[in-house]
């Protein structure tokens, strides 16, 4: 399970109240990096996303583990994603990224649906409501995931419909 994880954001206090909104939960500051947020699930599992500036980088830090540093030019698409399920219903979901101006995408994956939610335009978010974290779950479970994955038809675009 993963507990949180961190993305970059040009504004990162509101991208972590908008997060949160959608979540349910809420945002605070995130002190041992100046600057930064922390959206709050507020669930059982401590569930979050820390949201640092965009020129924010992590580097180890010998023996004081990881450490924050900046380093210009840093923003824009990426590899990242994840996946996050959220109390909230789809149609609000929806709502609030429409009223940020974020590109919004109601997508079939074939065994399951997401909303995919571009945060500030620049990272993929995929957003799984009750009835879609549902599906989503019945499709990796452990029973099946492995085998459903091995006979995915290998695809070079996905269709998308605007949400």
């Amino acid at each position: 399970m993963i507990h949180h994880l961190s993305i970059a954001a040009h504004d990162p206090k509101h991208v972590a109240g908008v997060l949160a909104e959608m979540m349910g939960g809420k945002a605070v500051p995130f002190p041992p990096n100046p600057g930064s947020f922390f959206a709050l699930q507020l669930d059982d599992h401590g569930s979050g996303v820390e949201v640092y500036p965009a020129d924010t980088v992590l580097q180890p830090g010998g023996d004081v583990g990881g450490t924050f540093a900046k380093r210009a030019g840093l923003s824009g698409y990426g590899s990242t994603h994840f996946a996050l399920s959220v109390a909230t219903d789809a149609a609000t979901v929806k709502t609030i990224a429409k009223r940020e101006g974020w590109n919004c995408f109601d997508c079939n994956r074939g065994p399951f649906h997401v909303i995919e939610v571009w945060v500030e335009n620049d990272l993929m978010v995929e957003i799984l409501p009750p009835e879609y974290a549902a599906e989503y779950l019945a499709f990796t479970s452990p029973d099946k995931f492995a085998a459903a994955l091995a006979e995915a038809p290998r695809q070079t675009a996905r269709h998308r419909q605007p949400a």
